[in-house]
């Protein structure tokens, strides 16, 4: 049996939506379907705006940039996340300042933010990773101390509670990726949400070469184009309709992974804070000393048995790309443990209960012929 590591689930409403913008022929940025799918996913999150974009990174980005973050100026980052929130901060030209990884959630550690700030941190970046989110209290309470702004990176999380409220909506801008592998998904595409009605202007300006209002081609500021497709925005709107069965259908995922794990000694299954609701995005696992083998060894029997897994993110610090930018910080002790133990099964919402069965029977037969 192969099981790759994500697969996604496209309703049929959203093939009639893209099937419907092929036949009118509105398959570029014009169409009902982008007003629609925006005006559909901030009345999820219960925010004002909503501004669809081309990924989860230009959706950084343009947010960042209408922010009026530039050279010269500071944003917090984790170290432990995907590259692409890192490259959104070094497009702007401001510097990323990494921030350590907190050991159970794998999401910023709050407790070391006081002593990154500086007079050039112009704003936080929370990112909330695997379906589980960072807690923000701390992140809010100290922006809004110290007058920075806080962009949450909410790609990994949509439908994830924090305290009752859902990720992304809590920042003064969230953002959100629909890439392939997430929970709703446009193939590629992002989204920018916010409650400010001045951010929303210029995030859905700059997106789309920041023309001037009634003068279709004059600039007035160095824009860039963001544009997500009619023909994404009818896939996602499609998805978007069934978000609480995609929900349901991870929450029995990582509640089954948990049950049949969570007795073999030295694999970590993941926790669950009390202020938290975790969507399982990817069910992620540590591989401690006890378990007898490495995480690449436990990943290279695993794939010898046709279970498709991927390793967690590298630290960002020790990135080439990074140190070849002059940018030296660290250690990130916690950052760099988490990139050598970490994997996550498949968790894609395609994946079946035989699937499923089959992923936890290989792992138990692994870990009963190291320990025997």
């Amino acid at each position: 049996m192969r099981v790759p590591v994500n697969e996604p689930v496209i309703t049929d409403e959203a093939k009639r939506n893209v099937l419907s913008a092929l036949e009118t022929g509105w398959i570029s940025s014009a169409g009902a379907y982008i007003g629609e799918f925006e005006n559909a996913f901030a009345s999820y999150l219960g925010v004002k705006h909503a501004i669809a974009t081309t990924s989860g990174t230009t959706a950084l980005h343009v947010a960042l940039a209408a922010l009026d973050i530039g050279p010269g100026d500071e944003v917090i980052v984790p170290d432990f996340t995907m590259i692409a929130s890192v490259y959104a901060v070094l497009y702007t030209g401001a510097t990323p300042v990494f921030i350590d990884a907190e050991p159970e959630t794998f999401c910023l550690d709050t407790t070391k933010l006081p002593s990154l700030i500086t007079e050039r941190t112009k704003a936080i970046m929370p990112v909330h990773l695997f379906g589980h989110p960072a807690d923000m209290d701390p992140v809010l309470t100290l922006a809004q101390e110290r007058g920075i702004a806080v962009v949450e990176d909410a790609a990994e999380v949509h439908g994830a509670l924090y305290k009752g409220r859902l990720c992304g909506s809590m920042g003064d801008l969230g953002c959100f990726s629909f890439y392939g592998n997430k929970i709703i998904t446009t193939g590629e595409g992002g989204m920018v949400v916010t409650n400010d009605d001045a951010l929303a202007r210029r995030v859905r300006s700059l997106k789309d070469l920041a023309h001037v209002p009634g003068k279709r081609f004059t600039h007035e500021a160095v824009g860039f184009n963001y544009r997500m497709t009619n023909l994404q925005a009818g896939l996602g709107l499609g998805q978007l309709q069934h978000i609480d069965a995609f929900l349901a259908h991870k929450r029995w995922m990582g509640e089954t992974y948990t049950q049949c794990l969570k007795e073999i000694r030295g694999l970590r299954t993941p926790i669950t804070k009390v202020y938290a609701t975790n969507v399982y995005w990817m069910y992620a696992l540590l591989v401690e000393d006890e378990f007898g083998i490495s995480r690449d060894a436990l990943c290279e029997r695993l794939k010898e048995r046709e279970i498709d897994t991927r390793d967690f993110f590298l630290s960002s610090a020790k990135q080439p790309s990074i140190r070849a930018l002059g940018i030296e910080q660290g250690p990130f002790p916690v950052s760099e443990d988490l990139a050598r133990r970490g994997f996550y099964l498949p968790s894609g919402l395609a994946l079946t209960q035989e699937q499923l069965d089959y992923v936890c029977a290989s792992i138990e037969a692994i870990a009963h012929d190291v320990h025997h």
